[in-house]
């Protein structure tokens, strides 16, 4: 344990010291684009360096610099510890591009890993002090395609559950008192419900009293004048008609 201790405090004071140690003295100031192949050779040397350093650390050796003072050695430990999941185990370096401008140096190295390739950018001062480190996962084609047709499925799955929350709000509305929804449902019940039936409307009284009385009248004064007398001798009570059969 207490070896692991010295290690990591050892890597640590490197990381914030190892640029002054090796290139004290080398630094010169060039006009942008233009860099001493000398300073350029120990700005390689120094990031291959460093880089297969931090990707061999493990993962308590890469929290204890975490929590470093320094601030390059802190930033450059989490910008790892951030990517160093999705690219796997190490494969190859490539050849480290440098360019100079504004004072600072930028030296950035192509790494080759098992799962997605990478590039570790460092930046350096005019003092060849290293100041940043960013890890920059080039992801491959199919690997793009995969993420974009999650974000799309993500998005539409989004979409539909907002929908269905939505039209799940709006059915509870029928049951809030003085709602649209009440008067609606009022309107379909009334309207679905049985048309009253018509009130029956009496049939006009037959005039059958009127009619009986004229012809009582009229029989009454043929049988008086048949027996040669008035109708104030007798009455006609009833007219019934016979059903006679036909021969």
């Amino acid at each position: 344990m207490n070896q692991m201790l010295k290690k990591a405090s050892t890597t640590c004071a490197a990381f914030a010291c190892a640029a002054s140690l090796i290139f004290s003295g080398a630094a010169v100031v060039w006009a942008d684009g233009e860099i001493d192949e000398t300073v350029k050779n120990q700005i390689e040397t120094y990031a291959e360096g460093l880089t297969d350093e931090i990707i061999g650390l493990s993962d308590d050796q890469i929290e204890q610099y975490m929590e470093s003072d320094d601030a390059f050695t802190s930033s450059a430990m989490t910008a790892w510890d951030g990517t160093k999941d999705d690219l796997g185990e190490l494969k190859e370096t490539g050849d480290v591009e440098i360019e100079y401008s504004g004072d600072e140096y930028t030296a950035v190295i192509p790494v080759e890993f098992e799962k997605e390739d990478a590039e570790f950018t460092y930046v350096f001062d005019k003092n060849l002090t290293p100041t940043s480190l960013a890890v920059d996962i080039q992801y491959s084609f199919g690997t793009t395609m995969k993420n974009a047709a999650l974000n799309t499925l993500m998005g539409i799955g989004t979409v539909f559950v907002i929908l269905a929350m939505l039209i799940f709000l709006i059915s509870l509305f029928k049951y809030i008192p003085g709602s649209g929804a009440q008067q609606v449902k009022k309107k379909k019940e009334e309207a679905a419900a049985p048309a009253p039936a018509p009130v029956p409307v009496a049939a006009a009284p037959v005039q059958e009293e009127t009619d009986n009385s004229e012809l009582i009248a009229v029989i009454a004064a043929a049988i008086a004048a048949s027996e040669g007398t008035t109708t104030d001798g007798f009455v006609v009570r009833s007219i019934r008609k016979i059903n006679r059969k036909k021969r």
